[in-house]
C-alpha cells in the first residue's frame, strides 16, 4: 500500500519534504479512517495492491477523499473510478454532505476523475513548485 503511495508520488516528481508529500497516516489507517467515520479501500488484480482510496472525516458533514493511486501501469482501465464511486457511496452512507479533495496540477487524469465525478474546482495554491488543486462536491441534503 505504502509502496503504490509512494510510486505514484514519484511519477509525478513528488517526495518527501517538499511541503506537499505526507505519508504519516498510512501506519495508523485503522485510527484515522476506520475508527472515525471514515474508509480505506485498497484493492488488489493477481494479488497485487493495484488502487487505494480514503475518505477521512474533517467534521460531522464533510469528508475529504484522499490517497486516491492507482498503479501507473494499470491507469485507465476504470480501477480510480471504482475507488471514487465506492467512497462517494460509503460518505452518502456516514451522512456527510460534502467532499473535498486536492491533487497536484502535474496529475492531470486525477483533475479529470473528479471533474468527470462532478467535483469542482474550489481553489490552487502554490507550494514550491508544485501547484495544488482543490476539488469538492455536494452529496444531497
Amino acid at each position: 500500500m505504502f509502496a503504490l503511495h509512494q510510486l505514484c508520488l514519484a511519477q509525478v516528481g513528488l517526495r518527501p519534504g517538499d511541503g506537499v508529500y505526507y505519508d504519516d497516516d498510512f501506519a495508523r489507517v485503522e485510527e484515522i479512517y476506520l475508527r472515525a467515520r471514515g474508509e480505506f479501500l485498497v484493492g488488489e488484480v493477481r494479488g497485487e495492491i493495484t488502487a487505494i482510496g480514503g475518505l477521512r472525516r474533517v467534521d460531522d458533514l464533510v469528508a475529504e477523499m484522499v490517497r486516491l493511486r492507482v498503479r501507473p501501469d494499470q491507469q485507465g482501465q476504470g480501477y480510480g473510478a471504482a475507488v471514487v464511486t465506492v467512497l462517494e457511496e460509503r460518505a452518502a452512507e456516514f451522512g456527510y454532505r460534502v467532499l473535498r479533495a486536492d491533487t497536484t496540477v502535474k496529475q492531470p487524469v486525477a483533475m479529470e476523475l473528479y471533474r468527470s465525478f462532478g467535483w469542482h474546482e474550489t481553489d490552487r495554491k502554490v507550494t514550491g513548485a508544485t501547484v495544488t488543486v482543490y476539488f469538492e462536491k455536494f452529496l444531497g441534503a
